[in-house]
């Protein structure tokens, strides 16, 4: 089990970068990738600076750079309630979330 002590802050910073890189190796401008995903070039440098982009913005630069079925991926692991439920396969479902107080 790998230990992740990454803030969300940490992690839009690394995805702005792989996408700058991305961006990059296609030899394209921010004017050029923000063109071709749709976006505005404003939207498009904010996110390559600090990271903040809208979902609808991030899944069409992912859309432009045909990396749109990396997203089929997230969210989709099994979560086990316990070590138990793990081993024996047993399946929990829960219709609704814990309440907090």
């Amino acid at each position: 089990m790998a230990l992740n002590l990454a803030v969300p802050a940490d992690v839009a910073m690394q995805l702005a970068a792989r996408v700058k890189n991305r961006r990059l190796e296609l030899n394209l401008t921010q004017e050029g990738m923000a063109l071709r995903a749709g976006i505005k070039f404003a939207t498009y440098r904010r996110f390559e600076q600090t990271g903040e982009i809208s979902l609808r913005g991030l899944l069409q630069i992912a859309f432009a750079l045909d990396t749109l079925d990396d997203f089929n991926a997230l969210f989709t692991q099994k979560r086990y309630q316990s070590l138990d439920e793990m081993l024996h396969g047993r399946e929990v479902t829960r219709k609704r979330g814990k309440k907090h107080e």
